[in-house]
C-alpha cells in the first residue's frame, strides 16, 4: 500500500549530514534521475533498483518539478524488479542438460565439475530470459522544513535497501531511525531533555544501542497508556507542533489487540491477546507473570475523525495506520496532475495531523515518566496490576 492509500504501513528517518549548497531542487533532480530505476523487462538481469515518480512507475525522469517537487515535500518511489527462478525448476532442468550431455558423450559417466558449471549458467540464462521480472515499490515523503522522511514499509530488508539506496543517491546525507528514544528527544521540552539523558541507559550513541538499552520507554508507554484507557482517562491536550492547535482535546486509548512477550531460560514466550478489552484480565495476568506489552493497537481520535494503529514498541514503527478517508470531490475544470496534487496534500495532513496526536500523548507520558510524578504513578498501576477482583 503506497503512501496515498487510507491505511498504510511507516517508519520514520531523520536526515542527518551536510545539505549542498545552492538550489535544493537542481540538485535533487540530478540526484534522483541519476539513480533512477532502469528496466530489464527486455534483457536477463536479474535485479533492478532506482527511483521512479509517485504517480507513475514507469516514469523515473525526474526533470520537471512536478514528477517530485510538492511544495515543502520531496516524494519519491523506490522501484524494485526481480527475476525470481524456483530452485526446483532450475534443478530440473540441469538434470535434462546433464542427461543430454551424457547422451552425447558416452564415454562419460559424470558430467565434468566445470561443465557443470557452464551447464548451470547456461539453464539459468534461458530461464530468466523467458521470466518476467515482478515489480514491486515502496513510497517516501521527505519533509524538507523538518528533515523527517517517511517511508511506507516496516520490512526490514526493505527499509535496509532504502536506506542504502538513499545514502547512495544524495552523497553527503544518510537516514538515522526515528525509534522510541530518538523520537523522546524529538518531542520533549528543552527543560526535560537533562532528565531523558540521564534515563537513557544505552552505552552509546549507535542507534542498535539506543533501541535495545532504553526498551523500557516502550513498555512503560504501553503500561501507562492500558492503565489510563482502564481507568476512563483517555482525554488528552494537544502538546507539539501541527496541524492541530495547541491545547486541542483529543483522546487515545488501547483496545482490540495486545502482544506481549517475556525472555527466559526457555526463550522467549510470546502471547496475542485479541479483542474488545473490558477489564485487560488476560494481560494483566500475563504482566504479573513477568510479561511486557511490546505492541499494541492504539486509537486516536479528534472530533469525528479516528486513527488507529498497530503500535510496534520496540522501533516505534506504525502498522495498518488508518487515517481518516481522503475524500475529494471530482471538478472538471481541474487538471488530472493538480488533482493528484491536492490528494497528496489532503492526505499528507491527515497523516501528519494523526502522529501530531501521537507525538503529543508520548510527551505527556514522557513528562509523567521523567518527572517526580512517576513514583506515584507506578504506585498506582502496581496497585491496579495486584487487584485480584478485576483478573
Amino acid at each position: 500500500m503506497g503512501i496515498l492509500s487510507n491505511t498504510i504501513s511507516i517508519c520514520q528517518f531523520r536526515v542527518a549530514g551536510d545539505f549542498p549548497a545552492g538550489d535544493l531542487f537542481q540538485w535533487a533532480s540530478q540526484r534522483l534521475a541519476g539513480n533512477g530505476f532502469k528496466s530489464i523487462d527486455q534483457g536477463t538481469a536479474e535485479l533492478s533498483v532506482g527511483w521512479v515518480h509517485l504517480d507513475d512507475h514507469r516514469q523515473s525522469d525526474f526533470a520537471a518539478p512536478g514528477a517530485f517537487w510538492r511544495d515543502h515535500y520531496l516524494v519519491f518511489t523506490l522501484r524494485r524488479d526481480q527475476r525470481r527462478l524456483p530452485a526446483a525448476l532450475v534443478k530440473a532442468y540441469q538434470q535434462v542438460a546433464e542427461h543430454e550431455y551424457l547422451a552425447e558423450n558416452p564415454g562419460l559417466s559424470r558430467v565434468p565439475k566445470q561443465k557443470k558449471e557452464d551447464m548451470k549458467e547456461a539453464v539459468r540464462g534461458m530461464l530468466l530470459a523467458k521470466t518476467l521480472p515482478i515489480p514491486s515499490t515502496w513510497d517516501a515523503v521527505w519533509d524538507t522544513r523538518t528533515g523527517l522522511v517517511t517511508f511506507a514499509s516496516l520490512s526490514p530488508a526493505i527499509i535496509e535497501l532504502f536506506e542504502g539506496q538513499f545514502k547512495k543517491t544524495f552523497d553527503g546525507l544518510r537516514l538515522v531511525a526515528v525509534h522510541p528514544y530518538a523520537r523522546a528527544e524529538q518531542v520533549v521540552t528543552e527543560e526535560l531533555k537533562p532528565a531523558l539523558a540521564q534515563a537513557n541507559q544505552a552505552g552509546s550513541d549507535a542507534a542498535l544501542d539506543l533501541i535495545r538499552s532504553n526498551q523500557w520507554l516502550g513498555w512503560d508507554f504501553f503500561l501507562w497508556v492500558m492503565f489510563r484507557t482502564m481507568h476512563d482517562t483517555s482525554e488528552y491536550r494537544i502538546t507539539c507542533g501541527g496541524h492541530g492547535e495547541m491545547n486541542e482535546p483529543f483522546a487515545a486509548y488501547v483496545n482490540d489487540r495486545l502482544v506481549l512477550l517475556s525472555s527466559g531460560e526457555n526463550g522467549q514466550q510470546k502471547i496475542t491477546v485479541a479483542g474488545p478489552q473490558d477489564h485487560f484480565s488476560e494481560v494483566r495476568t500475563a504482566l504479573q507473570n513477568g510479561k511486557r506489552i511490546t505492541e499494541a493497537t492504539l486509537y486516536l481520535e479528534k472530533e469525528e475523525h479516528t486513527w488507529r494503529v498497530t503500535l510496534k514498541g520496540e522501533l516505534f514503527h506504525f502498522a495498518s495506520l488508518r487515517a481518516p478517508a481522503v475524500r475529494l470531490e471530482k471538478d472538471d475544470s481541474v487538471d488530472e496532475h493538480s488533482e493528484k496534487e491536492a490528494v497528496f496534500f489532503e492526505r499528507m495532513f491527515v497523516l501528519e495531523q494523526g502522529l501530531q496526536l501521537f507525538d503529543s500523548l508520548y510527551f505527556i507520558f514522557l513528562e509523567l515518566r521523567l518527572g517526580s510524578g512517576w513514583e506515584e504513578e507506578s504506585a498506582r498501576i502496581g496497585k491496579w496490576l495486584a487487584e485480584s477482583d478485576a483478573l
